[in-house]
């Protein structure tokens, strides 16, 4: 292939748009295919790049301490156009990174649009791309088209896992009772754009918790279709109310834990906390963090309306469920994201078995410049497995390998993963002491271990972007 073939993405998600601007950055041409506004899909609202539609959080930036941090730490120095649009149009959000949705997405686009090599083509591609696109990088996210969907189950010779994702409600910042509601970061922790004031909290005392719970038990749910009966939901972004189904404490000590945060009114924690992140720039949305809802919408203001602070709330965008889908990685990918039984095809994003907005970007990010590399005759070996990136990727494509013999179910035992510190081999020798020579013991030693595998990411990463 010459280097001045264009490379094929499909899909501008997070995952596609990365890729993109990788290949361009790396002097490829690529033209970026996007379905919308031609087809629509049951969860984007626009027609936008990266549009985010589920939270607007990329959740921990503390590289040091949170392996998300890292991850996002790491895509900065990779030049991550994601990673730069969401700098700019941060928001306050405690210890996370919280982007507004639309700023954010208007900005990746542009900047695509305004790329020399990259084009961006709009309109389905139905199906496998054509034989003559011996480049290609299918980037299309848990949304992927049906179409496309069953050619790749054709081709791999297998169905597509799939699990239920699910969408949080959004609530005008004028309708919130803060006579009721404070703001306050858990702890007070500060963080990118911060305050330590960074969260709208709503209090529950234990009858008022009680009371709540049964009514999520009891209020009317999405009926699934029989073939979705069995379909699993994704741990890290449960339906609130499938939450309470597993114990009527489990909301407590999940989405809705009191812990380091102090009412005024009382000056203690209370039973439970509905919290709300800030949703847009101008501060005057708000998403309820953690309450993903598979409530029909009629039961999600009745409901949500118990919450104290809440009972006048006005709804931006009330919660929702979709059908997410991805393909069995660890069996149908190599070291470079590439489809063993069709080499010419690359794979990025959620489709790949990634759970969470950064993490797909940054698979897109590896896809774009594997996809490059490859274009240009310059062959780039995957980053180590020692940092993020190469942690994130070793979990896709063999850190999770099934045994021939476990048959069907072992097939499926590959589920969404999040970047996390368990990801990455452990340390040689883990800190036993402090700079000053103090011994560590518990959370002290736990903290120094995450420090030192941070650090050792970022020296290891700056190699491989070195082509050491």
């Amino acid at each position: 292939m010459s280097p001045l073939d264009p490379i094929h993405v499909i899909g501008a998600g997070l995952a596609g748009s990365e890729a993109a601007h990788q290949i361009a950055s790396a002097g490829v041409r690529a033209i970026l295919h996007e379905m919308r506004p031609t087809r629509m899909t049951d969860a984007h609202k626009t027609d936008g790049c990266a549009e985010l539609v589920c939270s607007n959080s990329f959740r921990s930036d503390d590289w040091e301490n949170n392996a998300v941090g890292l991850l996002h730490e790491e895509m900065r120095r990779a030049g991550s156009l994601i990673m730069a649009a969401g700098d700019a149009h941060k928001l306050p959000a405690g210890g996370a990174l919280a982007v507004d949705r639309d700023a954010f997405s208007q900005e990746v686009t542009r900047r695509l649009a305004e790329h020399p090599l990259i084009t961006i083509e709009r309109g389905e591609i139905a199906g496998l791309p054509p034989q003559d696109w011996s480049n290609a990088v299918i980037a299309t996210g848990p949304l992927t088209s049906p179409a496309l969907s069953e050619a790749i189950g054709k081709l791999t010779d297998e169905g597509s896992l799939a699990f239920f994702d699910a969408i949080a409600p959004v609530i005008h910042r004028d309708s919130i009772d803060t006579s009721i509601a404070w703001f306050q970061s858990r702890y007070g922790k500060t963080g990118p754009a911060g305050t330590g004031a960074d969260y709208i909290n709503c209090p529950m005392n234990k009858p008022q918790y009680e009371a709540f719970v049964d009514a999520l038990l009891a209020g009317d749910k999405t009926i699934f279709k029989e073939w979705e009966a069995s379909t699993p939901y994704f741990d890290g972004c449960l339906p609130v109310e499938v939450m309470a189904e597993r114990g009527r404490d489990t909301l407590r000590y999940g989405p809705m834990k009191p812990v380091g945060l102090d009412d005024p009114r009382t000056g203690r924690w209370p039973y439970a906390v509905v919290q709300l992140r800030q949703d847009n720039a101008l501060g005057t949305l708000w998403n309820m963090v953690g309450f993903q809802t598979k409530l029909k919408h009629g039961e999600q203001v009745r409901v949500f309306r118990m919450i104290p602070g809440l009972e006048n709330a006005e709804f931006a965008r009330l919660g929702g469920l979709h059908r997410n889908t991805y393909i069995n990685s660890p069996k149908l990918l190599d070291s470079q994201l590439r489809l063993k039984a069709t080499p010419r095809l690359r794979f990025a994003g959620q489709i790949t078995g990634v759970e969470g907005y950064v993490e797909s970007a940054a698979i897109g990010l590896l896809a774009g410049r594997f996809a490059a590399a490859q274009a240009i005759g310059r062959p780039l070996m995957p980053p180590p497995a020692t940092t993020a990136l190469g942690a994130l990727l070793n979990h896709i494509t063999g850190g999770h390998l099934i045994a021939e013999d476990e048959g069907t179910r072992g097939a499926r035992s590959f589920q969404p993963m999040n970047i996390n510190y368990g990801l990455l081999p452990d340390l040689p020798a883990a800190p036993t002491h402090d700079a000053g020579g103090k011994k560590l013991k518990g959370p002290e030693r736990g903290r120094a271990k995450k420090q030192a595998m941070s650090r050792r990411a970022l020296s290891d990463l700056g190699g491989w972007l070195a082509g050491r």
